[in-house]
C-alpha cells in the first residue's frame, strides 16, 4: 500500500511536505505497513477515499485513527493520501490532466502540513477533510487559485435563477479557493488563474458546463473596504464578484485563522504589522464582527456574462 523507505521520502518531497517532517513520516510509515491492525485500517480508509473517484460531492467518511501515539494519529491521514496517490494519478492521466497541474494540486498536502506546524509547532494535517477534494479529482490548482468542481446550493441556485441565469439549485459550478503560502492575490495573478480555468475545464471535463464560479470567503466581506485602499488586491478581488447570498452569522475566527495562523489568538494582542492585520484586529477590538461573503462571477468559456442584470 505504501512505497518503500527510499521512495516514500521522495513522494513526501513531491507533495511539498515540510522537510523537518520527512524523517519522522518515513520512520512511522514502516510501523503502519508492519502493524497487523494498522495496515487493514489503512486499506479500508483508502477504499473509502477512492470509491467513486471523480464524483462531485460524493460522501466520504474517513475514520479517525483511535491510536495511542499522538504523532501517528495526527499524521495517519498522510499515509491514506499517499496510498491513494496511484489511483489519483491514474484518474488525472485518464483525464489528460497536465503533470504540472497534478503536481501543484496534490502539493496542497504539504501546504496543509505547513499550516498545522505554523499553528501547533509539530507535524500533523490541519484539515484532512479538505484534501479529500484534491485526491478524488474534484479540485485543481491553476495558477494562484484553486477551482473545485461543485454544485450550487439551494439559496444561491434560486437567487441566480431569479436573476436570469440558466442555472438553479444543484447546477454545476466551480468553487474558487485562495490557498495560503502562494504569494499576493494580485489582479494579474487572479486574471491568469481564471483564464487557465476557462481553458482547463472544457478541455478535461467536456461534458460539464460551468456557467458560474462561486467564492465563499471572509475576503468577500464588504466591510474590508472601510479599512483597505481601493486599489488593494483584496478590494480588487472583491470587485470581480456579485453577491449571491448574504450570511449574517458572525465568523470572527475565519480572518484570525487565515491572517494570523491561529483562530484562538486573543483579539487584544493581534499584531498590526500590515494593512490587513490592522483591519482584522482593529475591527474586532472595536466590537465589530466579520462575515463570510458569498459571491459569483460568470464563467462561460468566452468570459461573456450570461445576462445583463446586476445580480
Amino acid at each position: 500500500m505504501l512505497p518503500d523507505t527510499d521512495e516514500l521520502a521522495e513522494v513526501l518531497l513531491d507533495l511539498a511536505v515540510p522537510h523537518e517532517d520527512v524523517n519522522d513520516l518515513v520512520r512511522m510509515g514502516r510501523r503502519v505497513t508492519d502493524d497487523p491492525e494498522l495496515r487493514p485500517f489503512l486499506e479500508r480508509s483508502v477504499d473509502e477515499l477512492v470509491r467513486g473517484m471523480g464524483e462531485v460531492g460524493g460522501p466520504v467518511d474517513l475514520p479517525d485513527l483511535d491510536w495511542a501515539s499522538g504523532a501517528l494519529q495526527r499524521c495517519f491521514p498522510v499515509y491514506v493520501f499517499i496510498a491513494a496517490l496511484p489511483y489519483t494519478r491514474a484518474y488525472h492521466r485518464d483525464r489528460g490532466i497536465p503533470a504540472d497541474v497534478s503536481r501543484r494540486t496534490l502539493a496542497d498536502l504539504g501546504r496543509n502540513m505547513a499550516v498545522h506546524r505554523r499553528r501547533h509547532g509539530r507535524a500533523g494535517l490541519q484539515a484532512p477533510w479538505w484534501l479529500i477534494h484534491h485526491f478524488r479529482g474534484e479540485l485543481y490548482q491553476l495558477g494562484r487559485l484553486q477551482f473545485e468542481r461543485a454544485r450550487l446550493g439551494q439559496r444561491a441556485g434560486t437567487r441566480l435563477a431569479a436573476a436570469g441565469l440558466d442555472v438553479g439549485p444543484d447546477s454545476p459550478c466551480l468553487n474558487v479557493h485562495i490557498p495560503d503560502f502562494q504569494g499576493p492575490l494580485s489582479p494579474p495573478a487572479v486574471e491568469r488563474s481564471l483564464s487557465l480555468a476557462r481553458e482547463f475545464f472544457p478541455r478535461h471535463f467536456p461534458r460539464e458546463r460551468y456557467r458560474v464560479a462561486t467564492c465563499h470567503s471572509w475576503l468577500l466581506d464588504p466591510q474590508l473596504r472601510k479599512y483597505l485602499p481601493e486599489d488593494s488586491n483584496i478590494v480588487r478581488f472583491q470587485e470581480r464578484f456579485r453577491v449571491s447570498v448574504e450570511d449574517r452569522e458572525a465568523a470572527d475566527t475565519e480572518p484570525v485563522q487565515f491572517v494570523f495562523g491561529d483562530p484562538e489568538l486573543p483579539i487584544e494582542s493581534l499584531p498590526r504589522r500590515t494593512a490587513v492585520e490592522r483591519a482584522v484586529g482593529d475591527h474586532l477590538r472595536a466590537g465589530g464582527h466579520w462575515y463570510v461573503g458569498h459571491g459569483w462571477l460568470p464563467f462561460d468559456a468566452d468570459g461573456t456574462p450570461p445576462f445583463d442584470g446586476d445580480g
